[in-house]
């Protein structure tokens, strides 16, 4: 049997593709070959052209790109992403293909992060952190610091108001409060996992999943004013559509609790931004964590940066050491499926 021309673009398990290479000749191309962000859109156009399999990353595939790879035999496209806004989906679907991806890759990855903003922004954790580093509430410098006095209550006083408690707030505990989760897909559902455990109750509001299927995980299934109104927490688990463009307004804000916080880990053009801004600026919202940005990297004066109610982290949520090999697994099924003329395991349909 003849092999099949495949472009790999993406990090591939070794024991997953050894079992690809028994029905395809595999070229490296892309970001795998020349690192991340090496890459432009020419260099992958070249690279990839004339294989009937071709398997990308991060790289970005326009609409002359896929024509021509079509023009010269590409018959599966994969993207190993959660999202694949970097191919052109018009140009894939007009050519009769289908476009592969890989939901939930770093879902996991992206919930224990929001659970570490949640805590870091509600106790307050940045701050103190960023403020100890400045010097601030600090004791005056000793000889020996390893000479310690015997005292058995250590305490970091006098309580006044210069105290690091009144300085940067105690915050409040995630036990007993209700968080509500705006997008319940595999993201949404992870972190609601992890904040069960933690003694939350999830509020859960998303209109295109059943009701039942929300309540078989323990979420309650509520209408978004009632999220909105009730939770002390609000997470953003919602994809970039032209429905959901800067969704996350005034009108959200004007609804949530005083001392409610927001937490951002999905893609910054869901929110407004002058009125995200404005909301934090007046305090009709109590805080908030962000992790992505309307422009990245994140402009040096944008107010953000400045504001000691805001976590702020540099687009992290989804990157760990584990995230290539969990996208890595879920691609092969689909490149496998693809190979023994299967059913696709998992097909990209935008929503609008």
């Amino acid at each position: 049997m003849a092999k099949k021309k495949m472009a790999l673009c993406t990090p591939i398990p070794e024991k997953e593709l050894e079992a690809i290479k028994e029905y395809c000749d595999i070229t490296i191309c892309g970001e795998l070959k020349h690192g991340k962000g090496n890459v432009t859109e020419e260099m992958t156009k070249e690279e990839c052209m004339g294989n009937e399999l071709i398997v990308l990353g991060d790289e970005y595939a326009g609409t002359d790109t896929i024509n021509a790879w079509v023009d010269a035999g590409m018959k599966f496209i994969g993207v190993a992403k959660g999202t694949p806004v970097t191919v052109d989906h018009d140009a894939i679907v007009k050519a009769g293909l289908d476009l592969t991806y890989t939901p939930g890759r770093n879902a996991v990855a992206v919930a224990e992060f929001c659970i570490g903003l949640m805590i870091a922004s509600t106790r307050n954790l940045a701050l103190s952190c960023v403020g100890l580093q400045k010097g601030e509430h600090l004791g005056a410098p000793v000889d020996d610091i390893y000479n310690v006095p015997e005292e058995k209550n250590v305490t970091w006083g006098p309580l006044d108001e210069n105290h690091p408690y009144t300085d940067y707030g105690i915050g409040f505990e995630l036990y007993g409060k209700k968080l509500g989760i705006a997008g319940y897909g595999a993201i949404g559902r992870e972190v609601a996992k992890r904040a069960m455990a933690f003694g939350m109750e999830i509020l859960a509001y998303d209109p295109y999943m059943p009701k039942e299927a929300v309540e078989a995980t323990g979420a309650e299934y509520v209408d978004l004013d009632t999220m909105l109104s009730q939770s002390d927490i609000v997470s953003i688990h919602l994809p970039v559509l032209p429905s959901t463009k800067a969704i996350v307004n005034k009108d959200w804000f004007s609804k949530m609790k005083p001392t409610a916080y927001v937490i951002n880990t999905a893609r910054a053009a869901v929110i407004d931004q002058k009125d995200f801004v404005e909301a934090l600026e007046n305090k009709v919202i109590g805080g908030a964590a962000v992790d992505v940005y309307w422009q990245e990297p994140v402009p040096a004066n944008h107010p953000l940066l400045k504001m000691r109610n805001v976590t702020c982290t540099p687009h992290y949520a989804g990157l760990t050491t584990d995230v290539d090999n969990w996208s890595g697994r879920i691609m092969s099924e689909n490149i496998m499926a693809y190979l023994k003329g299967e059913p696709a395991k998992h097909i990209w349909k935008v929503k609008k």
